[in-house]
């Protein structure tokens, strides 16, 4: 058989790795037509595509190239903060009723609320490691002052001061309120790229991560709510009211001018600019090849079905909003991350490459079902999974496609041997939550620096509810998902059940299951 000579594009070493980075117009025309035009359009995209990976994934990992498929880790102290906003549910939902133009103007107060805490926190030398629906995970590094509780503290101080504006919003004849809740801890955590080359993930690990959680969820709207081991680093710079046995709450009784608006103003590392010397068919190619090995790495961190919304989108330089029908699914895992703080420094990195495996095995259940494993962050209770189907791609049968995912991770759970630790026998378990509605789904964040595609809204946060509320390698659905599974799956009424945050009942059920 005669080839017709596509096999002599230039591109031809390093197309395989450029086929997920190009959008599908662009690989086309230059496939077909390899002109020096069409190579400085891919080098132009793939420095967009570089400044976009920049803002959407943690200085961490940016700042240096990291290795897909390897695991590493390092422990890390200084003091974190988590944030979490109230008040945003009623807002998603009357948005909602107008469709894109709703998703549009919600977005944009969203979007207004994030610019502002993100510019103070960056001013206060904070680093945002993640977000989480509409929370804030932050870091602020130790420095050879132990300056950075004091750091995070003003910072949060500022940040609570920042939400007047939102405290009311006028918007389609109605009057909304939005507050947070803001919650400081100092420790040593663990950060760890973990997963495969397909898909990397950056996490935190460890009991301090879990406890700065638990001062945000022990906190109250519109205070700043510190652990004891926080208020000792700082009881002489602060003054404080007492808040349960484990907290504090800081009184602002600061002037303006004491606060002031910023304590630092630390660069934002980024990546090297991608720069084009020399302009030949032979210079390009070189130039794209090695635009392609500073990219590619970073792109194992994105979700595939987001990453490619973020090529296909990225001249635009965004994605635009929408109020989609999704299924949402929350993974508890319990066992073995808990130990890192106990683990001689020997077998730290056998943890670490378990739970490495255990989250490429559930990634790879997720997308074999279509859905999105958007990241694994921490939980009150340690570690959790979330994930998504029927965003940013539909199925007819996205509820069936999740339930499936999910009996398919408990039987990772439960076939993952027991490990010998410490003179003890550590046994995985999980907690498995499921609910299907309306969310909102969009690119949060700042639109010229740190942001990330999300979905968020009531329906999340009840998956995330009946994750809490399951026992042990219990699978629990409402009644919505229950209605287009039950012919398929066995399950367990539970009628009466009191959810957090919620103040009617809800009839829920437990999974059982496949029907043969």
């Amino acid at each position: 058989m005669e080839t017709l000579g596509e096999l002599n594009s230039p591109l031809v070493d390093v197309e395989a790795r450029l086929r997920n980075l190009l959008p599908s117009k662009l690989y086309a025309d230059v496939w077909i037509n390899p002109s020096t035009r069409n190579l400085t359009r891919i080098f132009n995209h793939l420095r967009t595509v570089s400044r976009i990976f920049n803002d959407y994934l943690p200085r961490q990992v940016v700042s240096s190239l990291p290795k897909p498929g390897f695991p590493i880790f390092e422990w890390v102290e200084g003091t974190l903060m988590f944030t979490d906003l109230s008040g945003f549910t009623p807002l998603l939902e009357k948005n909602a009723e107008y469709g894109k133009d709703g998703a549009d103007t919600l977005l944009k107060v969203l979007n207004g609320y994030f610019t502002e805490m993100l510019q103070i926190v960056s001013k206060s030398g904070g680093n945002l490691l993640e977000f989480t629906g509409d929370a804030l995970l932050v870091q602020f590094p130790t420095d050879q002052r132990g300056s950075d509780t004091t750091r995070a503290v003003r910072a949060g101080l500022r940040m609570q001061r920042a939400m007047e504006p939102f405290q009311n919003i006028e918007m389609l004849d109605e009057t909304f309120k939005m507050g947070m809740r803001v919650g400081i801890h100092v420790g040593k955590f663990l950060t760890a790229d973990i997963g495969t080359p397909h898909r990397m993930e950056h996490v935190l690990l460890g009991t301090d991560v879990l406890r700065a959680k638990k001062a945000e969820g022990s906190g109250q709207v519109g205070k700043v709510c510190l652990s004891l081991e926080a208020m000792e680093r700082v009881q002489d710079e602060f003054h404080f009211e007492e808040h349960g046995d484990d907290h504090v709450l800081v009184i602002d009784d600061l002037s303006d001018d004491d606060l002031g608006d910023y304590d630092i103003i630390p660069s934002r590392t980024r990546m090297a600019s991608m720069v084009l010397f020399d302009t030949s068919k032979e210079g390009l190619v070189t130039a794209i090849s090695d635009s392609v090995n500073k990219v590619e790495p970073l792109a194992s961190f994105i979700p595939t079905q987001i990453l490619n919304l973020l090529v296909e989108n990225a001249s635009a330089r965004g994605i635009p909003p929408d109020f989609p029908e999704a299924t949402m699914l929350f993974v508890n895992i319990l066992g073995l991350p808990e130990y890192l703080d106990e683990a001689p420094e020997e077998d730290q990195a056998s943890v670490i490459t378990g739970f490495s495996r255990i989250v490429s095995l559930i990634n790879a259940e997720i997308e074999a079902q279509g859905g999105v494993m958007k990241k694994v962050t921490y939980h009150h209770a340690g570690p959790d999974i979330m994930a998504f189907f029927g965003v940013p791609v539909a199925h007819t049968n996205d509820t069936q496609r999740a339930v499936k995912a999910a009996q398919e991770i408990l039987k990772i759970i439960r076939l993952t041997k027991d490990i010998d630790f410490c003179d003890e026998t550590i046994s995985l378990t999980c907690h498995i939550g499921i609910s299907t509605g309306r969310v909102f789904a969009g690119e949060i964040g700042q639109r010229q620096g740190r942001r990330e595609f999300n979905v968020m809204g009531n329906n999340v946060n009840t998956a995330a509810r009946l994750m809490d509320r399951a026992e042990p390698n219990q699978i629990l659905v409402t009644s919505a998902v229950r209605r287009q599974i039950k012919d398929q799956y066995q399950n367990k009424r539970m009628a009466g059940i009191q959810l957090k945050g919620r103040s009617t009942k809800l009839t829920l059920y437990d999974l059982g299951k496949e029907k043969s």
